[in-house]
């Protein structure tokens, strides 16, 4: 008989236990063993924002940059409690003052991402990859999310400062489980508030009272927490103003009460009164002027509350559920400073640009992390690489070298055509060097007596199509394997031969790429924007008619694919600091909303030679960058 969940959390809980202690272990011991090892990916960076002053340099201890970061929070935390050398990060242990997080409600929805191009409108369904955060669905129900989130919410206590609070925003459905593994890891003497969050909506159920609130539950640190009582008081709501609806000649709210002796004594309200743990606060409605149409978004008077009440200005603020991005954007803008990170590229794009759109300082943008990666490492059917290698060569149609020296493995080859095939690691980013080590492959492996050379890769660093622009011949293939593809192979029914599609990379081509002298100091630079190839629609997770449609999009209309394009006009190879871009709905350069402008001049200081890159993301997410020396 299977178990209920009262009698499998005992098992969650000392699962996560020793999750979370080997991770922990693993940072303490050995720090760059660990981010030798790929455990932690450090991609290159991207510093975003509108820049009207000096840009800042990441590597400059002092001055904070906030962080919107990509990927499973799990690294994200890892990284954040590791210390980050390259971009002048310390370890957060003990660091961080508030962590608010919305994490999914294991509400078995299934949240798809409504994309609107001229003339059409596309329902995307979560990829593979973003259906941890989307699909809501779980393995084994709400066992397996109670898995997840466990050793999730152990980290988050160790990034905690002994003033530091959380507040984990959850619902019905899951709640109550959520509140025991809470008690469990802050202790149940450090339970604060269950804060109601009541709101009105539509939905009338037939045998059942209407469901209008979720649940907040505030935890500390410790006793010695930071609350700002001043900012916990009781706003002076439309409600209330409703029942006190009379003011005095010095502008208070008062009732008229009428006493059993026949005389009316005023009632006054109390504006200092310390704010129950029923907010009342609406929902976002669909004429709010901060609505961006995200499934899950919040709104900004709710994280207001929270971040006045328990933090201070220049206090670190962190959301590992980001979401829409209103924990960083009311972070900003109270002054307070913020990490934020999500696993889906959808909620990732619609945090950058609102964070842009409200000219938020300079903040860096990292990618951490790698699906394929804990996809293989969780998965029991290939327990060396090797294997899986061989497995993706059959299914291109090359035949495994059966050698089995280093040298040889992950590689395959086509007789017909003489081709040598090589299948990259799901631990890794296919980059620059993996090209120059693949075509050094094609000149040395059996004597170098192959036509070209194919590469295969899962993931793909920025540097890729560049390095390949560079080559004069056609002597080597990049294609991507499909990002599904692992979990498929991972089940018992497994893929048929023939079935899987390899498709080319997505990139971004410009022209009329120019420099002009303006004045003694400055030049004018021109960028404009020339082509935008996508991955087939195949590869895009929408239905056959969308299909059809996008394919209409890729003939016809290329760039409208563009959400998301920005300039840094002083490329280093290492950092890229954006100080222009525009993105779709920005109807200040033109008045189109469905298109970015494609072309753009902009003052840059005088140099006799400068590296430009150029950067863009598409309305999927994917992102392709374009290097320039002129």
């Amino acid at each position: 008989m299977s178990k209920t969940l009262i009698e499998e959390l005992p098992r969650i809980v000392k699962e996560g236990r020793k999750k979370t202690q080997e991770i922990l272990q693993r940072i303490e011991s050995n720090t760059k063993l660990l981010l030798q090892t790929n455990e932690i990916v450090l991609p290159a960076k991207d510093t975003s924002g509108l820049f009207k002053e000096k840009i800042p340099n990441t590597l400059t201890n002092s001055e904070w940059k906030n962080r919107l970061i990509y990927g499973d929070n799990l690294l994200a935390m890892q990284t954040l409690l590791t210390g980050d050398a390259s971009t002048g990060l310390p370890s957060l242990r003990g660091k961080v003052d508030l962590i608010y997080i919305d994490p999914p409600f294991d509400s078995k929805a299934d949240y798809r991402t409504n994309i609107k191009l001229p003339n059409t409108d596309l329902t995307q369904k979560p990829t593979v990859l973003e259906q941890f955060a989307y699909a809501d669905t779980w393995q084994n129900g709400t066992v397996s999310y109670l898995e997840m989130i466990y050793p999730r919410l152990l980290l988050m206590k160790e990034l905690l400062s002994d003033k530091g609070s959380i507040y984990v925003h959850i619902d019905w459905h899951v709640g109550h489980y959520v509140k025991i593994l809470l008690d469990d890891i802050f202790g149940k003497q450090n339970f604060r508030n269950e804060i109601i969050w009541s709101y009105q909506g539509t939905g009338e159920p037939d045998k059942a009272y209407k469901r209008k609130h979720d649940n907040i539950y505030f935890y500390s640190k410790n006793e010695n927490y930071l609350f700002n009582s001043e900012n916990a008081i009781e706003n002076i709501s439309d409600f209330s103003k409703s029942k006190y609806n009379k003011i005095d000649e010095y502008g208070r709210h008062y009732k008229d009460i009428k006493h059993s002796d026949g005389r009316i004594y005023r009632q006054y309200i109390k504006e200092t009164m310390r704010m129950r743990d029923v907010w009342e606060i609406p929902i976002i409605n669909a004429q709010a002027k901060e609505r961006l149409d995200y499934s899950t978004q919040k709104p900004v008077k709710l994280l207001e509350q929270i971040i006045k009440a328990s933090t201070n200005e220049g206090d670190l603020v962190c959301d590992f559920f980001g979401g829409s991005g209103t924990t960083a954007s009311v972070a900003e803008r109270l002054g307070r400073r913020w990490i934020t990170t999500d696993v889906g590229k959808p909620a990732i794009l619609v945090t950058r640009k609102r964070l842009i759109d409200n000219k938020v300082k300079p903040f860096l943008y990292q990618s951490i992390g790698d699906y394929q990666k804990e996809s293989f490492a969780q998965g029991k059917i290939f327990k060396r690489i090797a294997d899986l290698s061989n497995v993706i060569l059959g299914l291109y149609g090359a035949i495994p070298f059966e050698q089995d020296e280093p040298q040889y493995r992950n590689l395959g080859y086509v007789k017909e055509s003489n081709t040598l095939v090589i299948v990259d690691s799901p631990n890794r980013s296919t980059n620059a060097a993996t090209i120059r080590n693949a075509l050094e492959k094609k000149q040395t492996i059996m004597g170098g007596k192959w036509r070209k050379v194919v590469l295969l890769g899962w993931n793909f660093a920025s540097d890729v199509i560049e390095t390949l622009n560079k080559q004069e011949s056609k002597q080597i293939e990049v294609l991507v394997i499909p990002p599904d593809l692992l979990d498929k192979l991972n089940t018992k029914k497994g893929v048929a031969k023939g079935s899987v599609r390899f498709l080319s990379l997505q990139y971004l081509t410009i022209k009329n790429l120019k420099i002009e002298h303006f004045n003694d100091d400055m030049d004018e630079l021109t960028v404009e924007l020339d082509n935008y190839v996508l991955l087939s629609p195949d590869q895009i997770n929408i239905d056959d008619k969308g299909k059809e449609q996008l394919q209409k999009i890729i003939e016809n209309d290329p760039l409208a694919l563009i959400e998301y394009w920005s300039i840094d006009p002083d490329y280093d190879d290492i950092t890229f600091r954006s100080c222009w871009q525009d993105y779709r709905e920005n109807i200040e350069n033109d008045n189109d909303a469905l298109h970015c402008i494609n072309k753009c001049t902009i003052k840059v200081p005088h140099k006799e030679k400068r590296k430009v890159c150029v950067k863009a993301v598409d309305v999927f997410g994917f992102e392709s960058t374009i290097v320039k020396t002129i």
